[in-house]
């Protein structure tokens, strides 16, 4: 018995209207088209194969477990880089926060520097110090002064 693995145009017809009407209804969820795949459709296409796959040839188990420590693999990077983020948002908030009471010396981006005594931090992904009353960007210090 010889197995024929090639699409008729029908079913090549079927399959591309089946791949269109689900980009639409990517659409209509509000999803936009990304040139990055993330877990959930990494999920969705791994669904889809499992499906879809000929029964009498079903996928081997070799492939599904390496598809599916590849899913594994992408879900805990994802989790590692919001891990990072959380940090690096943290070091930023702790750096602005080791700059209250300091006299500093701030890039205004003009001409004009600020000098001044750091009298509140803001925390977040994007700190600021403030300085005379006004906010800066906590990247704007140029200079740290010792008191």
């Amino acid at each position: 018995m010889e197995l024929n693995t090639t699409m008729s145009a029908g079913e090549q017809v079927k399959t591309k209207q089946a791949v269109d009407m689900f980009n639409k209804t990517l659409a209509v969820n509000g999803r936009t088209a990304s040139q990055e795949l993330g877990k959930d459709d990494f999920l969705k296409l791994l669904l889809t194969q499992l499906s879809h796959q000929d029964p009498t040839a079903p996928m081997d188990n070799t492939q599904f477990i390496a598809q599916m420590a590849q899913f594994s693999t992408l879900e805990q990077m994802t989790n590692m880089s919001s891990g990072v983020n959380q940090l690096a948002n943290l070091l930023n908030s702790s750096d602005a926060a080791a700059t209250i009471g300091k006299t500093v010396e701030i890039d205004t981006g003009s001409d004009v520097s600020v000098t001044g005594t750091v009298e509140a931090v803001t925390r977040g992904s994007q700190p600021q110090v403030q300085v005379n009353g006004m906010l800066y960007d906590v990247n704007s210090i140029k200079t740290i002064y010792a008191n």
